[in-house]
């Protein structure tokens, strides 16, 4: 077994009662993905804490700023599967799923999987596609199995989705369906690197592709015993009732037309876990639950009112989170 191999699926613990498993497994990947992403330390822990969280990420900035080369290095960074899928506006469903083809030998049909048949799906560009491609992904993200001709199909037990997209006010771009981005578990913003970053990335690339020198840390077997370790973190009563009372705050809250789902509550509670996690901890404290509200948030909520952009209308929708967040006490 290798050396960072963890034993028989489990965790072991530290001296904290903390997993400490995911603890170094987390700081193995940030090690490896700042490498390639300079500047961005609280961009690299929401990755990592999606994906020991076992959820799917929307990385949504202008082009250019490293969304594609962040997805790239995470999957490098594990010994899995990995597909690239570029969505354009003339991709069929079944240009995911796949489909089933005539066998003349055997005189049957076969079915042919598509690229969403993987361990980790990089959509590219995700909406570039239109909405009928789009909602080829919902069943595939929501319950990891895709069905064609009646015929169900499961996905691998580790299937994370990690999609970019350009802002919805520029050219060729559909807006994603409310059902959509409510699977997704968290969004993130890269944003423009600093100065200091950006002439670090200038001097250290000399244009080789950054992601291209990424090499496996971690296996699926570890990613899934961690994840599993994450699902253990313990999230208290007082603790819950505050992260439920935050997500329901979003429904009632006048500013807003459609709140957070239930499944935003859960995607809330599995980050939350993670991050204790990733921290060191076996408890969920109220500050995981706040620092998390708005990246988890956000993107599935529809505030009320005309935006000039979709830019516009997600950042009232966080200034309402952080609004909600700041009045909810913990009892």
């Amino acid at each position: 077994m290798p050396a960072n191999a963890l034993p028989n699926d489990t965790i072991a613990a530290g001296a904290d009662g903390a997993p400490a498993g995911v603890r170094d497994l987390a700081r193995r990947i940030a090690v490896s993905l700042g490498r390639v992403l300079n500047g961005k330390p609280d961009v690299i822990e929401t990755t990592i804490t999606t994906l020991l969280a076992g959820g799917h990420l929307l990385l949504e900035d202008v082009p250019g700023v490293g969304k594609t080369t962040l997805a790239t290095a995470l999957a490098r960074s594990i010994d899995v599967d990995v597909r690239r899928i570029q969505f354009t506006s003339d991709m069929l469903p079944t240009d995911l799923t796949g489909l089933s083809i005539y066998d003349q030998d055997r005189h049957e049909f076969r079915f042919h999987p598509g690229p969403v048949f993987t361990n980790i799906a990089i959509g590219d560009e995700v909406n570039r596609a239109t909405p009928k491609t789009q909602s080829a992904l919902l069943e595939a993200m929501g319950e990891r199995r895709v069905t064609v001709d009646g015929r169900t199909h499961q996905l691998p037990e580790l299937f994370i989705v990690i999609a970019t997209q350009n802002p919805q006010d520029m050219e060729g771009t559909f807006p994603l369906p409310e059902a959509q981005r409510d699977r997704f578990m968290a969004r993130i913003s890269l944003g423009y690197p600093d100065a200091v970053s950006e002439l670090s990335m200038l001097k250290a690339r000399g244009g080789s592709d950054p992601a291209a020198s990424v090499s496996p840390i971690a296996t699926a077997a570890e990613v899934l015993a961690a994840q599993r370790a994450v699902s253990r973190v313990h999230l208290a009563d007082a603790v819950g009732a505050y992260l439920v009372a935050i997500v329901s705050g979003t429904r009632t809250h006048p500013g807003i037309a459609l709140g957070g789902s239930p499944r935003a509550t859960l995607h809330l509670a599995s980050m939350a876990r993670a991050r204790a996690a990733v921290r060191g901890r076996d408890f969920v404290s109220p500050d995981d639950v706040a620092a998390l509200a708005g990246t988890v948030l956000p993107h599935r909520l529809a505030p009320n009112g005309r935006f000039a952009s979709d830019g516009d209308a997600h950042a009232a929708a966080t200034s309402i989170v952080a609004e909600i967040v700041a009045r909810t006490a913990v009892r």
